[in-house]
C-alpha cells in the first residue's frame, strides 16, 4: 500500500487552511506552497526555479496550454483540478488557446475552424472549472495567434529554426504530434512554437502532461540558444482511456464528452475495460484516483462511495486512491461495484457543466460552427434495411430499388 509522503502531508495541511472554491485570506507557508504545487505530479523538472519565485515573494506564473482541435473530453478534468491546486498555492495560471497549434498538427483543425474552437475550448475549460468551484477570475485566457503571427515572435522562429535539426524537431514532438509518413512539415514547427510561448507568455513554468516529457527536455535546451532563460517543468500523469489506451478526443472509444447525455456515459462506462483484481493500467480506478476523488474534495466532503446495497452490505468509502486499490486487488471492489459508482459521481461532477451548456445560447452556436461535421452526422439517422419482407414492405416477388421501395411507392406517403 502506498504511504502519505511529507508533500501529500503538506499539501492536507494547506487543504486544510484554504477554500480552494473561494477567495480565501488564509496565508500559506513556504513549504505549503511548494507541497500544493508539487502533489499529484508525475514529473517537476527543475522545481529549485519555482522555488526561487516563492523565496523572492513572487507569485510563480505557470501557464497550460491546449490545442483546440476535438471536443475536449472528461480528461481535461485531470489539468483542471492540478490548475485550481497551482491558484490556491498563490500561482498566476495562464491557459493558452493555442489555435495555430491546432492547425498544424496534421490539419487537426482546419484553419476556418480554429477561431469558433477556441471559444468552444474557453467555454468548456471555464464550466470545468466552475464545476469544482474554481473561481476562474484568476485565469488568464490567452488565444496563440494573438501573438504567434507578430514580427518579433516570427523572427525568433526563423532563429530557433536555424538552431534546431529535423531530428530534434520531430523527436520533441513524437508523443504530441500526429506521426505519418511524409508528415508535413508543419508538424516540426509545432514543438519549436511551444517552446517559444514559454518566453513570449513570460512564464516561470509550462504545465501538461507527462507525455510531453521529450519537448519540455527540449525547451530547457532550446531557449537558452536564443539566449532566453530556461523555465521548470510541471507534469500530470496521463489517465488512461476507457479501453486502456490514453485518453483522447480523436477516439470517441476512449473517451468521455463532457457533453454525453447521463445514459451514455453509464453505457461507456459498463462497457469499459476492467479486468478483475488488476489495478495497473485500469483506466476507471485510474480516473477515480486522479479526478473523482480530488473533485469531491472541492464539492464535496472528499468521498468516493461505492453502493453495495443489492448485496445486503454497508457502502464502501473511499478517502484516498491507496485503499480503493487494495481493495480491488483483493476483489473486494469489483468491476460490477466500481462501474455503477463511477457512472453516478462522474454524471453528478457533469451535470453543472450540462446546465451551463444548455442555458447558453452563445456556447451552443459555437459549438455548431466549431464542430460543423459532427452536427451533420448527428442530424443524419440511419434507416436499417429491414429487406422486402416486413409489414408494410415490397410483397414476395416485387423488385426491389436500392432505396428499399418497390416501383411506385411515393417517398415521403402517409
Amino acid at each position: 500500500m502506498a504511504t502519505t509522503t511529507t508533500d501529500e502531508k503538506l499539501a492536507s495541511a494547506a487543504d486544510a487552511k484554504l477554500d480552494l472554491k473561494g477567495d480565501n485570506k488564509a496565508v500559506l507557508t513556504k513549504e505549503e506552497q511548494l507541497a500544493l504545487i508539487r502533489v499529484n505530479l508525475a514529473e517537476f523538472l527543475n522545481p529549485e526555479i519555482i522555488e526561487n519565485v516563492i523565496n523572492e515573494g513572487r507569485h510563480p506564473r505557470i501557464y497550460w496550454g491546449t490545442a483546440t482541435t476535438g471536443r475536449p473530453h472528461c480528461g481535461y478534468f485531470v489539468p483542471a483540478l492540478k490548475i485550481a491546486q497551482l491558484l490556491a498555492a498563490g500561482c498566476n495560471v495562464v491557459i493558452l488557446l493555442a489555435d495555430i497549434h491546432g492547425f498544424l498538427d496534421n490539419l487537426k483543425a482546419p484553419i476556418e475552424l480554429v477561431n469558433y474552437r477556441a471559444q468552444y475550448y474557453k467555454f468548456c475549460v471555464t464550466a470545468i472549472l466552475e464545476a469544482v468551484g474554481v473561481p476562474t477570475e484568476k485565469l488568464e485566457f490567452v488565444l496563440g495567434s494573438s501573438y504567434q503571427k507578430t514580427p518579433e515572435y516570427i523572427m525568433d522562429l526563423y532563429k530557433l529554426c536555424s538552431v534546431v535539426s529535423e531530428h530534434d524537431a520531430k523527436k520533441a514532438g513524437a508523443e504530441v504530434v500526429k506521426q505519418s509518413d511524409n508528415a508535413p512539415l508543419s508538424g516540426l514547427l509545432y514543438p519549436i512554437l511551444q517552446v517559444l510561448d514559454e518566453e513570449y507568455l513570460k512564464v516561470d513554468a509550462q504545465f501538461g502532461g507527462v507525455d510531453q516529457r521529450k519537448l519540455f527536455a527540449a525547451a530547457k535546451e532550446w531557449l537558452p540558444k536564443l539566449g532566453y532563460k530556461e523555465r521548470a517543468h510541471l507534469m500530470n500523469p496521463m489517465v488512461p482511456g476507457l479501453h486502456g489506451a490514453k485518453m483522447s478526443s480523436s477516439d470517441p472509444d476512449s473517451k468521455i464528452d463532457l457533453l454525453d447525455a447521463p445514459e451514455v456515459v453509464t453505457k461507456k462506462i459498463k462497457k469499459a475495460e476492467s479486468a478483475p483484481k488488476v489495478a495497473e493500467g485500469n483506466g476507471l480506478l485510474a480516473f477515480t484516483e486522479f479526478v473523482l476523488l480530488p473533485a469531491s474534495s472541492l464539492y464535496g466532503n472528499g468521498e468516493f462511495i461505492v453502493e453495495r446495497e443489492r448485496d445486503g452490505l454497508e457502502p464502501l468509502v473511499y478517502k484516498d486512491a491507496a485503499q480503493m486499490q487494495a481493495d480491488y486487488q483483493n476483489d473486494i471492489l469489483t468491476p460490477q461495484l466500481l462501474k455503477p459508482a463511477v457512472s453516478k459521481a462522474l454524471n453528478t461532477l457533469l451535470a453543472p457543466i450540462q446546465a451551463s451548456y444548455q442555458s447558453n445560447r452563445e456556447w451552443q452556436e459555437i459549438a455548431l460552427k466549431a464542430y460543423p461535421e459532427e452536427d451533420k452526422k448527428k442530424k443524419v439517422k440511419k434507416v436499417k434495411d429491414k429487406g422486402s419482407r416486413y409489414p408494410g414492405g415490397a410483397k414476395d416477388g416485387a423488385p426491389v430499388t436500392k432505396d428499399g421501395d418497390a416501383p411506385g411507392a411515393a417517398a415521403g406517403a402517409a
